[in-house]
């Protein structure tokens, strides 16, 4: 098993706990530490919030990563609306405990990238996927695939953070952005893919093989 590094403590949580921490140590100074209690509570929330725990990566090369921890709400034949394709759409709802951190399900370059605004309705729901703010990446992979990965926002994800550029190559289970406060993930596979995982099914990030790749599939134009 290859090992990917990964901080304990995601970068864009620092700015917010430093503040959640300060805010309860005020309190506590001010008011005491009972009635501080509340923004303690807060505190250890964020924290656990934006934890960022390393991930081993699998060795098999034909394998397609979970780019985010939660559950399966999704497995379905749709139309790929970014690539205008019809292929298989896996989706990973995470809620508010799972770790937040997104990782590249294979490997490949990001040949385009598309930043959508939207609404904010319960990205547990269907329509998430198409309505919600969300940021999509064509991923060109080393064996000729396409596949496209979605961040979408939740009911109450505010910010979408993508550190990856069209050109750039992403590695599985290498880490390319974060969304903040409930959310899913879309991935969509070509239709020969076999799929490992069933509606329902709880994943982890990079640790869980979503489906693999049976053969060099057809590549967009």
């Amino acid at each position: 098993m290859a090992h990917y590094p990964h901080p304990i403590i995601a970068r864009e949580g620092w700015l917010h706990i430093a503040i959640a921490f300060v805010a309860a140590l005020g309190a506590t100074e001010l008011i005491g530490w009972l009635w501080a209690l509340p923004f303690w509570v807060i505190a250890l929330f964020v924290l656990q919030f934006f934890r960022d725990p390393p991930r081993e990566v699998p060795e098999n090369r034909n394998a397609i990563l979970a780019p985010a921890d939660g559950r399966i709400v999704a497995v379905e034949k749709t139309q790929d609306p970014y690539l205008e394709r019809e292929a298989v759409k896996i989706s990973v709802f995470m809620n508010v405990f799972n770790v937040h951190s997104n990782r590249s399900p294979v490997d490949g370059e990001v040949r385009d990238k598309w930043y959508f605004p939207g609404k904010f309705i319960n990205a547990d729901l269907p329509k998430a996927s198409l309505e919600n703010e969300r940021n999509a990446l064509w991923i060109k992979t080393d064996n000729g695939a396409d596949v496209t990965c979605v961040q979408v926002a939740g009911l109450i994800a505010k910010r979408i953070l993508c550190h990856v550029s069209p050109g750039d190559h992403v590695a599985r289970g290498q880490r390319f952005g974060f969304i903040r406060f409930g959310s899913r993930v879309d991935v969509y596979l070509p239709l020969d893919t076999k799929i490992n995982v069933n509606i329902g099914d709880k994943v982890s990030a990079t640790l869980t093989v979503l489906a693999e790749f049976r053969e060099e599939a057809k590549p967009v134009a």
